[in-house]
């Protein structure tokens, strides 16, 4: 027998336990079931700052990016802004080496602000506005990626001369890739991209970029993609200087989930890269990645505050707290997976619970399938994991409910890096008054 079966009443004392791939690598538990993340208590910020909070450990953010610069070489290695940006977040990848992938005219001054050598920077998206296009070029953005044929001339037509462009291809059959992101090799529309560019003396092709797919862990759709883009390289007389291995590397939301080997993913793709571009006359294109949510997903926890429990007819129990769809777009970005806490207190023993939101919507909910305490109740916290990718960057004011704070943890230190909003930040934009 354990001493916890032995002595029940050690079990409920005991705090859960924290898989270190799920929560932030500083993350510990303190005495009376407290959290902290980065010497910081979770349950002060709580207090101090209000529920909902997003709370980002910088530890972990800069620690990924070391693992990433140490995998590929951090010139090599381009984080992908979309998941979690602010001034500061880029101010970390910066310092770490790494460059950025902008998607917006927003996200490069955001870079510019943030200090980053603007050759270091990418613009990509499918539909470049002219406010996109004319801020990269102002702030001297290195390379621009060309993701549809009718936006060839307009860049030619615009961009500082001998600007630098990657072209996004799908190299996998034409009828299973998203055509909004990229040009298909496989009906010609890749190869009329290269000669479109290469008839346009004021751009210089510098290679390829990629998207293979999201929340991937194994190497093969990677090794058929790069002897994909060897092969279509070949037969169209390019020699590419780079080739943009793109795509979402799998991050586990859940202890039993497993994310990318990052290193041995490294080892692999070199190796297939200088095997394919050797089989087909090519010098070995340098290799790129540009990863988003696998560098701040992890570092990244929120905190609520329970506002009602409530027992279903079939004998649930729905968890209700502060926030919601409005701060956690779980549901349609990572299914749901999220990993929930009670914090600031100790807990009874754990039973089944679903975590919902406060918003008036049946897809209003966190996490479907949590364990929480028996006798969890309105006023307790809650700490959610892994939503430091695409909970800040996706808020939105659904029901006018303002966007939480997004506080930074480190070395027994918190900051804000970017403020609340307020009710007069939202009808301060309504001209209705």
């Amino acid at each position: 027998m354990t001493l916890t079966e032995i002595l029940p009443t050690l079990r409920s004392s005991l705090p859960p336990h924290l898989d270190a791939g799920v929560w932030p690598r500083t993350t510990r538990w303190s005495e009376r079931g407290d959290l902290r993340a980065g010497g910081v208590s979770l349950a002060a910020l709580a207090a101090e700052h209000g529920t909902p909070t997003y709370v980002v450990d910088e530890a972990d953010v800069r620690e990924r990016c070391r693992a990433y610069a140490a995998a590929f070489g951090a010139g090599d290695v381009a984080y992908t802004g979309k998941a979690l940006l602010s001034i500061d977040v880029a101010r970390w990848v910066a310092a770490e080496g790494l460059g950025l992938y902008a998607g917006s005219a927003g996200e490069v001054r955001v870079a510019a602000l943030a200090g980053f050598a603007m050759d270091r920077v990418v613009l990509y998206g499918s539909a470049k506005s002219t406010e996109d296009l004319d801020t990269a070029y102002a702030a001297g953005v290195g390379t621009i990626v060309v993701e549809s044929l009718g936006e060839i001339a307009r860049i030619a037509a615009t961009a500082p001369a001998g600007q630098r462009v990657l072209l996004r291809v799908l190299a996998g059959p034409a009828d299973c890739a998203d055509r909004r992101f990229g040009l298909h090799i496989a009906d010609g529309e890749a190869a009329a991209a290269v000669a479109r560019i290469a008839a346009q003396p004021g751009l210089r092709l510098a290679g390829f970029d990629c998207s293979v797919g999201h929340q991937l862990n194994r190497f093969s759709l990677y090794e058929q993609e790069l002897g994909r883009l060897c092969s279509f390289a070949a037969a169209n007389g390019i020699v590419p200087e780079r080739l943009n291995l793109g795509g979402g590397h799998a991050v586990a939301y859940r202890p039993a989930e497993l994310d990318l080997a990052l290193g041995a993913f490294a080892a692999r793709m070199r190796a297939v890269l200088h095997l394919e571009a050797g089989r087909h006359g090519l010098p070995a294109p340098r290799l790129t990645v540009s990863p988003g949510r696998a560098v701040v997903a992890r570092a990244g926890v929120t905190v609520y505050r329970v506002l009602a429990v409530t027992e279903t007819r079939t004998g649930g129990r729905l968890v209700a707290v502060d926030g919601g769809m409005s701060d956690c777009p779980a549901t349609a970005l990572c299914g749901s997976r999220h990993s929930a806490l009670l914090i600031g207190r100790a807990g009874a023993d754990l039973a089944p619970a679903v975590v919902v939101g406060r918003h008036n919507d049946a897809d209003d909910v966190v996490v479907p399938d949590a364990s929480l305490p028996a006798d969890v109740h309105p006023g307790d916290l809650l700490a959610v994991a892994g939503t430091g990718a695409y909970h800040h960057a996706r808020a939105t004011n659904f029901h006018l409910v303002t966007r939480p704070a997004l506080l930074a943890v480190a070395d027994g230190r918190s900051r804000v890096l970017v403020r609340r909003e307020s009710l007069d930040d939202l009808l301060a934009r309504d001209l209705g008054r």
